[in-house]
C-alpha cells in the first residue's frame, strides 16, 4: 500500500530534529523540505569531496535515514535492537514509513554515538 505524503512528511519531521541538534558540529549540506543532509569537516584528499556525517530524505514510498558513523564503524551496531535493524537497508541506511518514538529514540542514541565516534576520529 502506497504511503500517503501526510505520513511521509510526518515521518521526516520526527527524524530531522534528530539530525538538526548536530548542525553546529557539522556542515550543513542541505536543508530543503524532503531533505535535511550533515557533512563533517573532512574533505577527503583521494577526490576532494567533504566526508558525509548522515541525514533524512523522503522517497516515494518510505523516508531514509543515512548515518555513515555505521558504516566506517559497524560496531556501533553490535547491540542494535532487532525491530531497527529490520528497518536497515544497505550499510548505513534505515528506511521508516511512519513515526515510531521508540525506534527514532534508539535512532538517536545512535546518531548520538556516530556524532562521538566521527569526533574521536578527527571528523568533526
Amino acid at each position: 500500500m502506497p504511503m500517503s505524503q501526510e505520513d511521509l512528511t510526518a515521518t521526516f519531521d520526527a527524524l530531522r530534529p534528530l539530525f538538526y541538534r548536530h548542525a553546529d558540529r557539522c556542515v550543513v549540506l542541505r536543508d530543503e523540505p524532503h531533505c535535511f543532509c550533515l557533512g563533517t569537516h573532512e574533505i577527503r584528499e583521494k577526490d576532494g569531496y567533504r566526508t558525509g556525517f548522515g541525514g533524512v530524505e523522503i522517497n516515494k514510498r518510505y523516508v531514509s535515514v543515512h548515518l555513515m558513523p555505521v558504516y566506517v564503524h559497524p560496531d556501533l551496531l553490535e547491540n542494535l535492537n532487532p525491530e531497527l535493524r529490520k528497518r536497515m537497508q544497505g550499510k548505513s541506511c534505515f528506511n521508516f514509513r511512519q513515526p515510531d518514538q521508540q525506534l527514532f529514540d534508539e535512532l538517536d542514541e545512535l546518531i548520538k554515538a556516530g556524532m562521538a565516534r566521527f569526533d574521536e576520529d578527527g571528523k568533526l
